[in-house]
């Protein structure tokens, strides 16, 4: 099979669009790559702690190549480490081409993904593009997909949802207009678990605190022993 790297964000739409890759069949993803922002030691828009993405690409049985971005990074800057991690990819496996990313259906993202690969030499694949996000969100939670919302941007969906398992219970309470899967940036995940998994991740829920006044971030810390990350009790 042909060889491909996978965008990685430590979010549901690219475990599931591994998980989509990885039974369509025509390609073989034999890495992650993603973007840090420096001096955070986290997963640049998720906040997902390092070592957490790392748990995640063990579980899925995939190298991880880090592009490190600093703090408010422009677009150029951006584009320069990201690639800076592919040339450092192609390196590692000669003849990779290909790069896989998790997005829905925002026309505009994909466009400007195309034009960058294309700049770069690389060949961009959307293994999830067009779906019907309400339909995908169902099929991921039928799949045992399992994840949290580790960021929630609070001018399109109130701060509590932060920190709540990505379930049927959250799909129902979402108000009007929040996409099912937070493809407009409403929220953000963190997957612990899924058929893309060869074993779930036992994450413990930390603290929650509001970003630039906006972004209301759910820590998730790896824990040694004990139950997965559950919801706080709720009144």
């Amino acid at each position: 099979m042909t060889p491909a790297l996978l965008s990685w964000s430590g979010g549901k739409d690219a475990a599931w669009a591994l998980h989509a890759l990885r039974q369509a069949g025509e390609v073989e993803v034999v890495g992650l790559l993603t973007t840090l922002t420096e001096g955070y030691d986290r997963i640049s828009m998720q906040g997902i702690r390092r070592e957490v993405l790392h748990a995640q690409a063990r579980a899925a049985g995939l190298p991880v190549i880090e592009a490190w971005i600093p703090q408010a990074a422009d677009n150029a800057r951006y584009e320069a480490r990201f690639a800076d991690a592919l040339a450092r990819a192609r390196a590692r496996w000669p003849g990779l081409a290909r790069i896989a990313f998790g997005d829905l259906f925002l026309a505009d993202i994909r466009a400007w993904r195309e034009a960058l690969c294309a700049h770069l030499g690389w060949t961009p694949l959307f293994p999830l593009f067009g779906s019907d996000t309400a339909a995908l969100a169902r099929t991921m939670l039928a799949g045992g997909l399992r994840a949290h919302l580790c960021c929630v941007d609070t001018t399109r969906l109130a701060p509590e949802f932060a920190g709540r398992a990505f379930d049927a219970a959250l799909l129902q309470a979402l108000p009007a207009g929040i996409d099912p899967c937070g493809e407009h940036g409403e929220f953000h995940t963190c997957v612990q678990a899924g058929p893309m998994f060869a074993t779930p991740l036992a994450l413990a829920r930390g603290d929650s605190v509001l970003r630039e006044g906006r972004f209301a971030y759910t820590d998730f810390l790896l824990a040694a022993e004990g139950p997965p990350a559950a919801d706080p009790p709720r009144a």
